[in-house]
């Protein structure tokens, strides 16, 4: 599957101590080669960095946030893209991956 930047996904993702693992959503922050640089979504909002305001655009179906890490999968992990991030979304996400990143 093709992916490209803001592509919200999902895909699956393993519980903490690997037992089994639950489809989640996720935003594309890049990719490289067959590898895709991932930003989780959450709709536990308490564990977000911040909100999504248009998350209906996005493909979700509830109020959903996004958390503050990263993280490189196979691109082949993608089940589907579900929606892309608008464009406020896309530019409050641009600002928190240059704070996270001190860039």
């Amino acid at each position: 599957m093709t992916c490209s930047r803001n592509d919200v996904v999902l895909l699956p993702i393993p519980f903490t101590d690997l037992t089994s693992r639950k489809v989640r959503p996720a935003v594309v922050i890049g990719n490289h080669s067959s590898d895709l640089f991932l930003v989780p979504i959450s709709s536990q909002l308490a564990n977000t960095d911040f909100l999504l305001q248009q998350w209906r655009e996005a493909g979700l179906n509830v109020p959903c946030g996004v958390k503050a890490q990263i993280a490189t999968v196979e691109d082949r992990l993608a089940i589907k893209v579900v929606g892309k991030l608008g464009a406020a979304d896309r530019q409050l996400l641009d600002q928190r991956l240059r704070g996270w990143l001190r860039l």
